[in-house]
């Protein structure tokens, strides 16, 4: 069963009904999704002003983490969020998607659609080696989602790919190179 909801911007989102999917609003108190659709719509606007600003904060791993770090502080954490991507029909599509739907009725696309959809203007920056790693770090975020792209990954990553940082520096050019390339590539991956 389908819900359509009529948001302040005048445009409708559908999602799915699930009753058994139970929202808790930041009183503490159940809300609907229908209410947590709405109460999100509400906040958004405090956090970017625009879709560009949006993009731009979500293509930077630290602007990003801060972005998901405020939403949990208001209410509206990692695991609610993901209930929402299943309420929109959007399991493979990244967080991202989630507030662009939810802020600017943007239809949301899975993660191997952004990847292929970037993947020329990603590489067209990066040598043949960089180019390998970023399509490796490119399959485990399609595979495991946007958190695969923070900070804190990028040593497992590299370790994954090439068993030591020592042996991904020697191939790559070097860490400072290996880390410019990883943060350096998102800002594309979300334009």
């Amino acid at each position: 069963t389908r819900v359509i909801i009529k948001l302040a911007d005048g445009k409708e989102r559908t999602i799915r009904h699930m009753a058994a999917t139970t929202f808790w609003g930041p009183d503490g108190k159940p809300m609907s999704a229908k209410e947590f659709i709405e109460h999100l719509f509400g906040t958004l606007p405090e956090l970017f002003k625009d879709e560009d600003e949006l993009r731009t904060l979500w293509g930077q791993p630290d602007t990003r983490k801060i972005l998901l770090e405020t939403l949990e502080e208001r209410g509206f954490g990692g695991e609610q969020l993901h209930d929402i991507r299943r309420l929109i029909d959007a399991e493979k599509s990244d967080l991202f998607d989630v507030l662009a739907y939810i802020s600017y009725a943007l239809a949301p696309m899975t993660r191997q659609e952004r990847v292929d959809s970037r993947r020329d203007q990603i590489f067209s920056h990066y040598d043949d080696k960089l180019q390998t790693f970023l399509d490796f770090v490119l399959g485990q975020y399609v595979k495991e989602g946007v958190s695969e792209l923070d900070q804190g990954k990028l040593t497992g990553l590299v370790k994954a790919k090439y068993y030591t940082v020592e042996d991904g520096a020697a191939d790559l050019g070097g860490v400072e190179k290996i880390r410019e390339a990883f943060l350096g590539f998102q800002q594309y991956l979300y334009e």
